[in-house]
């Protein structure tokens, strides 16, 4: 779920894994596992995603529940 929105959040700004990279301090392979569920995000790694994704870390975790 969370990656799922990471996911969004980077496509809706038009960024590939590696524009992200670029943007913060993350390999873009480990953006892959986070937004493919594979590992979990430590905080400090969130808010790199998060300055990266021009967010505020809040809306990251804005996740919809079916």
């Amino acid at each position: 779920m969370f990656g799922e929105r990471v996911a969004e959040l980077r496509t809706k700004r038009g960024l590939s894994l590696r524009d992200l990279e670029s943007e913060c301090n993350l390999d873009h392979s480990n953006i892959s596992k986070i937004e493919k569920g594979k590992i979990n995000p430590s905080l400090i790694t969130i808010l790199e995603l998060s300055k990266g994704l021009g967010v505020h870390p809040k809306k990251l975790f804005e996740i919809e529940f079916e």
